[in-house]
């Protein structure tokens, strides 16, 4: 199968893809095999508030990164939904004009079945597209909630598309979203509102205490006639390269994968230790206990690490 992948056979990476999600360790040896040949494509992160027209503003760029001769993929996320297996979700299917195109590669993804958490099968279905020589590779995400963050975090540039009409919206999605940001978008910005959000992140971007190597630019554009897209895609350019000359994608990388190991090493500790010892008689007797209110659930966690400890060690 990877064979195939890497010879660019897109039945391949889509069975390959579904494995990832279903997860399990048939998954993990087919990745182990596929990572040397990852890390040359650029991911872009698209994200924000629903209603933003991200999928229009997809569909522009895919048009946009085709004209330049570049081969395009596209991960369209959606954790609340039940459905993958390359399902087009809600308004998605504008897309679906490209899937002729041998240069473009689209696939939706749920939350069917994840294991590790939906960014992790986000990043690792990445990589298979990646490996393929799609570059750039867009992850589209649906929303601003912490699954949405945590799949923006798997991008080397995360665009940030804010629709006029938030009201207070701006205000209310800094915490979160806005940190994150590299560039910025005002879409629909033939509504009227649409100036004075521009005006809104330009002041939370003043703000800032912290200074910046990259100040994210602020984008105006109305996708549904593609204006200001083409502004756009050179902004995620110039941002790529600024990532290249700095050094600032090597260190994104870097904390990536610390983040991505992490995980993996939790998740086989919680699989294969924590998980069958929380179904042990000793166990369920402690949580007795502690349902009793005899011992406080710190004193079962200690009581618990030693053991946890021992079983690493074996």
């Amino acid at each position: 199968m990877i064979r195939a992948v890497l010879a660019g056979n897109r039945r391949a990476a889509g069975r390959l893809i579904s494995r990832i999600e279903n997860g399990g360790r048939d998954a993990e040896s087919l990745l182990r095999q596929l990572y040397p040949h990852t890390g040359k494509g650029h991911v872009v992160g698209i994200t924000g508030p629903p209603g933003g027209g991200k999928s229009t503003l997809v569909d522009e760029l895919l048009l946009l990164v085709r004209a330049s001769g570049k081969n395009v993929a596209v991960i369209a996320v959606d954790p609340n939904s039940p459905f993958s297996g390359g399902a087009i979700l809600g308004d998605r299917i504008r897309m679906m004009r490209h899937a002729v195109d041998r240069g473009v590669f689209i696939r939706s993804m749920g939350a069917r079945g994840t294991l590790g958490g939906l960014a992790r099968t986000t990043g690792d279905a990445v990589r298979v597209l990646d490996a393929m020589g799609f570059d750039p590779v867009l992850v589209e995400t649906v929303g601003v909630g912490q699954s949405e963050l945590e799949i923006a975090e798997q991008a080397d540039t995360t665009v940030v598309v804010i629709p006029p009409g938030l009201g207070d919206g701006v205000q209310a999605i800094k915490a979160g979203i806005m940190e994150i940001a590299d560039i910025f978008v005002v879409n629909k910005a033939d509504q009227p509102q649409a100036s004075k959000v521009v005006s809104d992140i330009r002041d939370l971007l003043h703000m800032e205490e912290s200074v910046r190597e990259w100040t994210p630019p602020i984008v105006s554009t109305a996708a549904l006639r593609g204006e200001g897209v083409p502004d756009l895609w050179m902004r995620i350019q110039q941002h790529r390269d600024f990532l290249e000359t700095s050094g600032e994608l090597r260190r994104r990388r870097e904390r990536r994968l610390e983040r991505e190991i992490m995980d993996i090493v939790w998740g086989r500790v919680r699989q294969d230790l924590l998980e069958p010892r929380f179904e042990s008689a000793d166990f369920r007797s402690m949580l007795d206990d502690v349902l009793a209110r005899r011992m406080d659930p710190y004193e079962a966690a200690e009581r618990a690490t030693p053991e946890t400890v021992a079983g690493l060690q074996r």
